[in-house]
């Protein structure tokens, strides 16, 4: 099979309701696909959605580097080092934009099993698990917080996610407990800072948070430095996403005090990369949690393929932002929200693209 044509479209989707991200408020979330197609019908589709406040890179700068990796692909016959994350081809990717280098990937991935009769989730495993658990996200009041995590609990969520470091650490801490007692052991409890809190503030939440069972806290404080020390002195579970972000897999010995790492490909840069710092994880013994920087169908179906496929036990996946969206770019929309989601269904689903939504560029 010989690659022979791409397209380059733009989809634009509503939020249900404004998201607020590092001080900014979005309606919409922006993305690109590109769609890349063999000489014998192959079509594979990626998604490029650089997230505001997040991505070095913006809509403009992913669009071209996308042009210029597709236009350099033409008559290229397919190979197996597309889809090898050690690979020579893999290395030719390492100074594209993270959000380009995602879709170009995906594209080019879904291209290889489309040509060579595999869905993604095969690619990425040869045993792919059947189910990947999803991380319910919880927002709100506190009020509303507490109710939805009782509808998660009754629906069969192994794992719910809230943000912290918005209110008075009083409050957060407060809430926190409240949550503990509502979910138990059964249900894990994972928590959210964004950067918001400074050491002290810090020690103060898991002072008074002190006693309730939750997995990790996510990013706690504005200097990641002081994170080694804060696992010292209170021996709390932590885990990295932004602090992951132009990290070199090699190099994330200096950062196995975390509990966990958070992969979002679309910060991260790409497919190969996400599975490289996964495995490291793996041999550092840290927890690689496959998550969503909120993107369509297309790059959430790669997120569910990239989940059933990393570790050797399901870890529920951050997939729970597909819902923020009021649309898709799919025919169908996926399984979600739901407590998880079936991963061959899933790559079926989202080969099917409503190209009537999409503005071609």
């Amino acid at each position: 099979m010989k690659l022979v044509r791409f397209d380059l479209y733009r989809y634009s989707l509503h939020f249900s309701r404004p998201l607020t991200l590092e001080g900014i408020t979005l309606h919409h979330r922006e993305g690109l696909l590109l769609r890349l197609s063999g000489d014998d019908g192959s079509e594979g589709w990626g998604e490029s959605a650089p997230l505001p406040s997040f991505s070095v890179e913006d809509l403009v700068e992913a669009t071209a580097q996308l042009r210029r990796l597709a236009a350099s692909m033409m008559d290229r016959e397919a190979s197996d080092d597309w889809i090898d994350p050690y690979g020579a081809f893999a290395r030719e990717l390492d100074r594209t934009v993270p959000s380009a280098r995602f879709g170009f990937e995906l594209a080019l991935w879904n291209l290889y099993g489309a040509f060579s009769g595999k869905t993604l989730p095969e690619l990425v495993t040869p045993s792919p698990r059947a189910v990947v658990p999803v991380n319910g996200l919880l927002s709100g009041a506190p009020v509303e917080i507490l109710e939805e995590a009782r509808r998660m609990s009754d629906a069969g969520y192994l794992s719910v996610k809230v943000k912290v470091g918005a209110r008075a650490v009083a409050d957060d801490a407060a809430l926190v407990c409240e949550l503990g007692e509502e979910l138990g052991t059964d249900i894990s409890l994972r928590l959210d800072a964004n950067r918001a809190w400074g050491y002290e503030d810090a020690a103060e939440f898991v002072r008074r948070a002190a006693g309730v069972r939750f997995e990790y806290v996510e990013e706690p404080l504005v200097d990641p430095a002081q994170l080694p020390r804060l696992v010292r002195e209170f021996e709390v579970p932590v885990a990295l996403d932004e602090s992951l972000v132009g990290v070199e897999p090699e190099a994330l010995e200096d950062y196995r005090y975390a509990r966990a790492f958070v992969l979002k490909p679309t910060l991260l840069g790409g497919i190969s990369r996400t599975l490289r710092v996964a495995e490291r994880a793996l041999r550092l013994g840290v927890t690689p949690v496959v998550s969503s920087a909120y993107e369509s169908g297309v790059g959430t179906a790669a997120l569910v393929a990239l989940a059933c496929g990393i570790g050797d036990r399901p870890v529920p996946a951050g997939l729970d932002t597909y819902r923020a969206t009021a649309g898709d770019v799919l025919e169908i929309p996926l399984s979600l929200p739901a407590p998880s989601v079936d991963v061959g269904e899933t790559a079926a689903t989202s080969r099917a693209i409503d190209v009537r939504r999409l503005e071609r560029l």
